[in-house]
């Protein structure tokens, strides 16, 4: 990863990020200890003093919000260094998370699971942290995307080697919310999983717009790496269906998703437009179609935006943003219309019913009186129709400029304000351009133009196959076998006699192999050998990823001689699951308005038996229908739960209990 502590403006950023996480959660803290004093006094006075103390808090609150919009919008700091006239592209931040320590709870288990000594996985153990830590700070490049995506597939290894589903490791991971702050604190690995998925799309996003939009190469990289981080964003939304922080919600992330696919769309065209727009008839009327579909795109996105629940935690300065997009590439699309209408007559060597029906393909539906032929061939009507847009073209720069001018953040972006100050002006000095006489008398109004684009953009989904990862502890042996599901006899000293050159048993399998037809009279079984047993040492060498013929040609290596070996048996994994919800939300009871961690303090009768709670991580699609954004949290519940699950032998995946 990067030096966490280099001076760059994105390492700033990110610090800021993480000290603003902290006083929100302080806040929160004390949010919570005055609500809980206000109900349990009925001093009056107290409860006076409570109340003036809550509105400061709240007050409080509020400003750190806006301290954390404000970095969210600060896109200038990951804009491409070049001197660029471009409108900035929104990139996402990375989510914040505390350190973990996987020592102890990994080696006791090494310890007590697989029978092994922990102290010679210490070197695993202290790799795995460093490349946790390393993903904290991930350069902004494709190394970094490929060290994330690394860690997320060592976590599957991880996950099957050392989290049992019935149990909790005492491994408590903690993420921040990436626009409220709140921290959730589960012991569950799949939150880790899904916070590194959002971080690799976040990465994708500040990849994307620190390409330099000024060539061909940069705009496609940018265009690229947007339908990337789409693409990681929608396998994050349909793999994780339940997910406790509103930044991975369903319905976050379907905006999310939304808005890079507008950034992408947004890129295309400026790829198209950069060689420079010749005015001529056909030319014009593509870049109309192709501006006008930027804008439908981020009118979409802005909708998307002012939809509840997203809309109290999405940053206001994003759906303005998306607003004055969307109204600038409208006026655009008018502008060109009317550059059409008014700069290119119809001559006699032009193809007259080409024009016509390109001209026909831009409207729905054109104005009362009006034809599409008539207007091409008609001076005074092809004039009034191109003013027409003009108007139009300048009402929509008018409101962008307005909404820019209301939104703090906005307005001190200053290549923005450059940007639409400029086209503004360009359309006014066209319509200034063009006769004035007869204005009172036109009543025309400009239609709606069609949005059509012949570069379609789609999401790109991850190939997380293209990372090649080893797993940190291959020592313990194939996964398939020595997994966390499996429980395993403590290894066993068998001494092996050859009995007239035979063994009194067969091998079979791949690694580890396994005693298959054992003599019941041989001298193996009478030392304890046991039928289905697997081979974990022959002559005190490892052999759990030897086959069959290699520990073959070991037992003839040593001839006649005895020989001993270790193995160690299956025992049954059938467990009671634990009903308690694994998710620690740091003593905040229906304390935070940003972020509904809603924790019910009524206890409930330890008579009455606990009702079964759905995972908040669910991994696959099982529980798809019910994808709606879960805006709370449930409470922990005493007690076990008497339901009793055959699970599948080597897999985490598609089982309810997942979440311990």
């Amino acid at each position: 990863g990067c030096n966490p502590l280099a001076e760059t403006g994105r390492s700033k950023l990110q610090n800021q990020r993480a000290v603003l996480n902290q006083q929100i959660l302080r806040a929160v803290r004390m949010r919570a200890g005055a609500e809980n004093l206000l109900r349990a006094t009925t001093n009056n006075k107290v409860r006076e003093q409570v109340l003036l103390e809550l509105s400061f808090v709240n007050s409080d609150l509020q400003i750190l919000k806006e301290e954390l919009e404000g970095l969210n919008i600060s896109v200038e700091v990951y804009q491409n260094t070049q001197e660029t006239f471009s409108i900035p592209l929104v990139p996402l931040g990375l989510k914040e998370t505390k350190e973990v320590d996987f020592t102890v709870p990994l080696k006791d288990f090494i310890l007590e699971h697989y029978s092994e000594d922990s102290s010679e996985y210490e070197d695993e153990i202290a790799d795995l942290m460093d490349l946790r830590q390393a993903c904290r700070t991930p350069s902004r490049d494709e190394a970094g995307i490929e060290m994330l995506i690394s860690y997320f597939l060592q976590l599957g290894y991880i996950e099957n080697r050392f989290f049992p589903p019935t149990r909790h490791m005492g491994v408590l991971f903690t993420w921040y919310d990436s626009f409220t702050g709140v921290p959730v604190c589960q012991q569950n690995l799949l939150l880790e999983k899904a916070s590194i998925l959002f971080n690799i799309g976040a990465l994708y996003t500040q990849i994307g717009t620190r390409c330099n939009r000024q060539t061909q190469a940069g705009l496609e990289n940018a265009v690229d790496a947007f339908q990337r981080a789409a693409g990681v964003l929608s396998y994050l939304k349909e793999t994780f269906t339940h997910t406790p922080s509103y930044d991975m919600s369903p319905a976050m992330l379907n905006v999310l998703v939304k808005m890079m696919l507008a950034q992408a769309q947004e890129c295309v065209f400026e790829q198209i437009g950069l060689p420079g727009i010749r005015n001529e008839f056909f030319t014009l009327m593509k870049m109309t179609q192709e501006v006008a579909k930027v804008g439908e795109v981020y009118m979409l996105v802005n909708t998307a935006m002012n939809q509840e629940p997203v809309k109290e935690n999405i940053p206001y300065s994003w759906s303005k943003l998306a607003q004055i997009k969307s109204d600038h590439y409208k006026a655009l699309a008018h502008y060109f219309v009317a550059t059409i209408l008014c700069d290119h007559e119809l001559q006699s060597g032009d193809d007259e019913d080409q024009q016509e029906k390109a001209l026909s393909q831009l409207y729905e539906y054109m104005p009362e009186g009006l034809m599409v032929l008539t207007v091409l061939k008609d001076k005074v009507q092809r004039k009034q129709l191109g003013k027409a847009h003009l108007r139009k073209a300048i009402v929509y720069h008018e409101e962008a400029l307005r909404v820019c001018g209301l939104c703090k953040k906005l307005r001190n972006i200053d290549v923005l304000q450059e940007v639409l100050t400029a086209a503004h002006k360009r359309s006014l000095l066209k319509y200034a351009q063009q006769e004035t006489e007869d204005d009172f008398l036109s009543l025309i109004q400009a239609p709606d133009i069609l949005p059509k684009t012949e570069h379609k953009i789609e999401i790109i989904a991850p190939q997380f196959s293209k990372v090649k990862v080893k797993d940190f502890f291959h020592r313990l042996g194939p996964l398939t076998v020595f997994s966390a599901k499996q429980r395993w006899t403590a290894p066993r000293t068998i001494h092996i006699h050859h009995e007239a050159g035979e063994l009194g048993f067969s091998l079979k399998g791949g690694s580890p192999v396994q005693i298959y037809c054992l003599d019941p009279v041989c001298s193996a079984a009478s030392m304890g050998l046991k039928e289905g047993d697997y081979i974990v040492s022959v002559g005190g060498v490892d052999c759990k990823w030897l086959g069959v013929n290699e520990v073959l040609e070991k037992f003839k290596s040593v001839g006649e001689q005895p020989i001993e070996i270790e193995v160690i048996s299956c025992q049954d994994t059938a467990a009671s699951m634990h009903s308690k919800s694994a998710t620690y939300s740091v003593g905040m009871q229906k304390t935070y308005s940003l972020i509904c961690l809603a924790m019910e303090e009524d206890k409930i009768d330890q008579t009455k038996k606990a009702p079964l709670k759905l995972p908040f991580l669910s991994w696959g699609t099982k529980n798809r229908q019910k994808a709606a954004s879960t805006l709370c949290l449930p409470s922990a519940v005493a007690g076990s739960s008497q339901n009793k699950k055959k699970l599948s032998p080597f897999t985490l995946l598609n089982t309810e209990s997942s979440l311990y």
